[in-house]
């Protein structure tokens, strides 16, 4: 079916619209209250499109769409989407899916305070999403000096009598583990961590001058200097809290600015009256945007993860259809939301403030990008005269190989391409050719031998459309001349033309083909710099692999040997006995207690274990 036949069968429902180009890749995602009429405009010549549109529009090969009940259903469901596919043309927090939150675990009966990067429907209170991790260290740290919240992931019930830790002795925990605290005594400190992360100092201040008097009034002095410091932690924190309002209402004000195809989104928190903190989140976007498309997409992508909405969102143009996205967020906030747009007096102005420090953060971005750009511009340029490269490298490769004594032999490939690592493209290697004492060299041949014969492989078989068909400018080895040579016997056997150098760890030499000396470089110089941290992600790369390998060795035992005896039934086993000795001493009848073990496969524990001791055992 052509797509001018699909444009004359589109329903007039509301729903959702997924653009895809000649690929097959979903390029834009939109939601519409006619699907006819909006996705119809798209290809009327005779419609004024802005450049982004016009642009999109050259790139649209075919599309889908999914009818929905309602504008507010559709507006979900874009929202989704646009997460699952994160679309070209469409407006998208950068990164969203690493944010941090503070969770606090309310559905435990002795809840904990701890640092997340997903956000469950498990019953917890969420605070966030925030961009800055090391403020969110910094606030909990902040937060266990105040309160004496346990940090252990014990399951704790009441009434529990174990051995306290060293955090009891040091007064940055109650023991609820060995029965020190009731539930109910330490439930009001977690109140009082909430009120705290949600910023309602004022609230909180009184209840604590008040249990402090008290403690002091029954002559428990340190429990009364405990509740006078943190009353004086917080005291400071709300001193550099703001009065912006006289209502204790609660607002977010949100302001953007934008360069090119980077916008800048600041957020201030307004709690009770106050100033109690502010964000800031980079998106994505066209060159071509405009404001309220910006505004509208970041609304609906923040506060869909958002732990709290507000009564009323702050902002500085008007958007189209506000309605809806009203209607969505008092769904998500479980009452009435309103997006307002002041023009004068005190709101415009703090207004104003958010548009500007939204622009401050972006030049500050910009400045970063800018040095980090020239940097790396430098460190290319020193590389192409080092190694004679006809022109700087764009894509360059790293192998490093790591091994204990000759065990768990292997490799790591890492990739670099246009200024940043490309994690997509790593792998990992298991040496398969090398045994007993270590040979780093021959390990080193086979995993450039296993790299290139496949890329070769698959620019035949493929059309060079497999993972391993993209050659780099430039190969790096880690090691010395010996582990250059390895490598390069292999290219040559391969027929291949690009360059390899290798770096050496101990005093960071850089040895090349053909000279028997190596150049060394300023240990600060651009060039070197580059390399070394290409390097060490290769070096990192190999040993988390070689890790998980060894733990995988540590972990098994001569039950993985027994026939029918796969990692549940080994669970099973271990947590019915406890250990592989006590497994080993078990009887037959013993062993046929365990859930899933019958009669015939207790005996081929039971032989296996005994060597044979069961040879004339029958099982009737």
């Amino acid at each position: 079916m052509d797509l001018q036949e699909k444009l004359s069968m589109l329903p007039t429902a509301p729903g959702v619209y997924l653009m895809k180009n000649e690929a097959g890749e979903v390029i834009y995602v939109g939601k519409a209250v006619s699907l006819r009429s909006r996705v119809r405009s798209y290809f009327q010549k005779s419609a004024a499109h802005p450049l982004k549109v016009q642009v999109m529009v050259e790139h649209i090969h075919d599309f889908e769409y999914i009818v929905t009940d309602s504008e507010v259903e559709a507006l979900i469901l874009e929202n989704h989407l646009i997460k699952e596919y994160a679309p070209r043309y469409n407006v998208r927090l950068k990164d969203d899916k690493t944010y941090p939150y503070i969770k606090v675990t309310v559905q435990e009966d002795f809840p904990r305070v701890l640092m997340v990067r997903r956000r469950l429907d498990d019953g917890a209170r969420y605070f966030g999403p925030y961009t800055d991790v090391s403020a969110v260290k910094k606030t909990l740290s902040f937060l266990r000096t105040l309160f004496p919240v346990r940090t252990c992931s014990k399951k704790i019930v009441e009434g529990q009598q174990d051995r306290p830790c060293l955090n009891y002795h040091i007064g940055r925990c109650l023991g609820p583990c060995a029965g020190l605290v009731s539930g109910e005594k330490y439930r009001e400190m977690i109140e009082e961590v909430i009120m705290f992360l949600e910023g309602r100092i004022d609230r909180l201040l009184p209840e604590l001058t008040e249990k402090m008097q008290q403690a002091a009034a029954k002559l428990e002095f340190e429990k009364a200097a405990r509740f006078r410091n943190q009353i004086r932690g917080l005291q400071a924190l709300a001193e550099r809290q703001k009065m912006v309002a006289q209502h204790h209402e609660d607002q977010d004000y949100v302001g953007y600015a934008r360069w090119g195809e980077l916008a800048c989104v600041q957020v201030f928190f307004v709690r009770g009256g106050k100033l109690v903190g502010r964000d800031h989140f980079l998106l994505d976007c066209s060159s071509e945007e405009d404001a309220q498309e910006i505004l509208r997409s970041f609304l609906q992508q923040y506060y869909q993860e958002a732990s709290f909405i507000p009564r009323e969102v702050l902002i500085p143009v008007e958007l189209q259809e506000p309605a809806v996205l009203e209607s969505w967020l008092g769904r998500l906030r479980g009452g009435r939301v309103y997006l307002r747009t002041p023009r004068r007096g005190a709101k415009r102005q703090l207004l104003d403030l958010v548009m500007k420090n939204a622009q401050l953060v972006l030049d500050e971005t910009k400045s970063r990008q800018s040095v980090k750009e020239k940097a790396v511009e430098r460190a290319l340029q020193e590389l192409q005269e080092v190694a004679d490269l006809p022109e700087p490298p764009e894509r360059i490769e790293a192998f490093d190989i790591s091994n204990l004594q000759g065990t768990n032999i292997v490799a790591s490939l890492v990739v670099w391409e246009n200024g940043d690592f490309k994690s997509s493209d790593y792998r990992r290697f298991r040496i398969r050719g090398v045994a007993g004492a270590p040979d780093d060299y021959a390990s080193m041949r086979e995993a450039v031998g296993r790299r290139f014969r496949r890329g070769l492989q698959e620019k035949e078989e493929e059309g060079g459309e497999g993972k391993f068909s993209l050659f780099p400018d430039l190969v790096l080895i880690d090691g010395g001349k010996g582990q250059l040579s390895a490598a390069l016997e292999v290219r040559d056997e391969l027929g291949l033309i690009m360059p390899f150098i290798a770096l050496a760890e101990k005093r960071e030499e850089i040895y090349l083909e053909g000279r028997s000396e190596p150049v060394v470089l300023p240990l600060d110089s651009p060039g070197l710099l580059l390399l070394r941290r290409i390097r060490d992600e290769a070096h990192r790369f190999a040993l988390t692999y070689h890790r998980n390998l060894r733990g995988r060795a540590t972990r098994s035992s001569i039950l993985d040997e027994i026939p029918g005896i796969g990692p549940k039934r080994k669970k099973d086993l271990l947590r019915h006995f406890g250990t592989v000795k006590r497994i080993r001493e078990a009887s037959l009848e013993e062993l046929q207690q365990v859930p899933g073990i019958s009669a015939k496969l207790a005996a081929e524990i039971y032989q296996y274990m005994h060597k044979g001791a069961l040879q004339n055992y029958s099982i009737e």
